[in-house]
C-alpha cells in the first residue's frame, strides 16, 4: 500500500546539523516519490495549521509534535525531497548497514517543510543513483530520461527513485548515465 503524503513542518528554527532518529522499520526513501506534491490525508495538528500540515518543535533540545510525541512517531510521514532545491534533510547512517538519521543540511526556518534525501554515501550504500543529468525537451524545459526505459521525469530524484524501485528493466542494475 501506498505510504500517506503529509507535509512536516518546522513550527520553530531546526538548526543545521540537528539529527533526527533512528528513522524506524524499513528504510525505502523515494520508494512513493512523485514528480508532483500529491495532497495526502488531512492532519490537523494545530488549530491554526493550514491542513495537510503537521508541525513540529523544538523543546529541551528535541523535536516533538503537537503532542508532545517524539521524532520515532513522525519521522516516517516527512516527505523525500523531489530535487535539492526543496530538501531539507539528509537521510545518513553512522556506519553502513547501521541505523538511519535525518540530518538538517542547514537551518530550517519556521513554516518550512521538512523534505529529505540520502547523503551520498547512503545513496551508495542503497545504489541509488547519486547524480542524475538533465536534457532539455522540446518547449526548452529540464527532463530526466531513464536510461533503461525511457520514462521522462521532472525532477532529478523522481528518476532516481523510479530506477531503484520501479524500472523493470534496470534490473537490478546500478544507474547507467547515456554518456556511458
Amino acid at each position: 500500500s501506498r505510504a500517506p503524503a503529509i507535509s512536516v513542518s518546522a513550527e520553530s528554527c531546526i538548526p543545521a546539523g540537528l539529527r533526527l532518529g533512528p528513522v524506524p522499520g524499513t528504510f525505502k526513501l523515494g520508494k512513493y516519490l512523485s514528480d508532483r506534491k500529491e495532497p495526502g490525508p488531512k492532519k490537523k495538528v494545530f488549530p491554526y495549521a493550514v491542513p495537510p500540515v503537521f508541525q513540529v518543535r523544538m523543546v529541551r533540545g528535541e523535536l516533538v509534535d503537537e503532542a508532545g510525541s517524539s521524532a520515532l512517531e513522525w519521522i516516517g510521514l516527512i516527505r523525500a525531497a523531489r530535487n535539492s532545491q526543496e530538501q531539507t534533510l539528509e537521510a545518513v547512517a553512522d556506519l553502513p548497514g547501521g541505523q538511519i538519521f535525518y540530518r538538517a543540511l542547514r537551518d530550517v526556518q519556521p513554516g518550512e517543510e521538512l523534505t529529505v534525501w540520502y547523503s551520498n554515501p547512503l545513496a551508495q550504500w542503497f545504489d541509488i543513483p547519486v547524480t542524475a543529468t538533465p536534457t532539455h525537451d522540446e518547449k526548452g524545459e529540464e527532463r530526466y530520461i531513464c536510461w533503461y526505459c525511457w520514462r521522462t521525469f521532472k525532477y532529478p530524484n523522481s528518476l532516481k527513485a523510479h530506477v531503484h524501485f520501479h524500472c523493470a528493466l534496470s534490473h537490478g542494475r546500478p544507474f547507467v548515465h547515456h554518456d556511458h
